[in-house]
């Protein structure tokens, strides 16, 4: 009966790391590569709207990819020290994901303090963007306009101050007004309140931001507590199987 409890734990260390090999560590509405997927598909979500965004706010999710592949390669190690009764290998194991830990921490109180800081970088690179109006520009705000349903920085009288020929251009306008014969709205007042998109893209791109934040938030949290308990269970074999060598 004294070996009923590492052996037991040595099964459930080696069914915690199959899952976590499956699921990568996420045990919530986010199956199969749960983690990877996250990342990959908040980096395509906001990579959409690159010209306006700098690398930081492209940092996390990547990182979260990143994370997912390592992990998913340590949870194969662990399969196999639990398995093979290695302590070196289930300590080598509980190590790595105290790393992976200690990263995944560090990033998430970088990402919390850079969050303060967001909305007025995203204010200036829209500001700046506006002001050049080049056909890079151009094309960047095409395409957020249009997505976001949205025009200028704060609203659409940001074009008639601050871009280099004061005119909105045709992104601005509602899909349903736009004549497709000139592919601009006809028969507008200036700043178009019929039919041109009333609000700023600032808000609506940090909107877009902050909500990706949640769900790698929610990954992190999640992918948090099973690392915890992988650490745990393999310290603990890791001990059991000393002692039980060292009788």
């Amino acid at each position: 009966m004294r070996n009923c409890g590492p052996s037991l734990i040595k099964y459930v260390l080696f069914a915690f790391n199959v899952l976590f090999a499956v699921s990568d560590g996420i045990l919530s509405e986010i199956s199969g590569l749960g983690i990877l997927i996250a990342g990959a598909v908040v980096l395509a979500d906001v990579n959409e709207f690159n010209h306006f965004v700098e690398g930081r706010v492209l940092a996390p999710p990547i990182v979260l990819i990143v994370t997912g592949l390592i992990i998913f390669l340590i949870a194969s190690l662990g399969c196999f020290g639990a398995i093979k009764e290695s302590p070196t290998l289930l300590i080598t194991f509980a190590v790595l994901l105290a790393v992976i830990f200690i990263v995944e921490l560090a990033v998430g109180i970088a990402a919390s303090v850079f969050k303060k800081d967001l909305e007025m970088m995203v204010k200036n690179s829209l500001q700046e963007s506006i002001k050049r109006s080049n056909s890079e520009d151009t094309m960047a705000w095409d395409n957020i306009q249009q997505k976001l349903m949205c025009c200028g920085v704060d609203s659409p009288a940001d074009w008639r101050t601050l871009s280099a020929n004061k005119t909105l251009p045709a992104s601005c306008c509602q899909q349903q007004y736009i004549d497709t014969a000139v592919g601009h709205c006809t028969d507008s007042p200036a700043l178009g309140r019929d039919k041109y998109f009333q609000d700023g893209c600032v808000g609506k791109l940090k909107t877009r931001i902050d909500k990706n934040a949640v769900i790698l938030i929610g990954v992190g949290i999640g992918i948090a507590f099973i690392q915890i308990l992988g650490i745990v269970l393999a310290c603990y074999l890791a001990s059991s199987i000393r002692q039980e060598r060292a009788k």
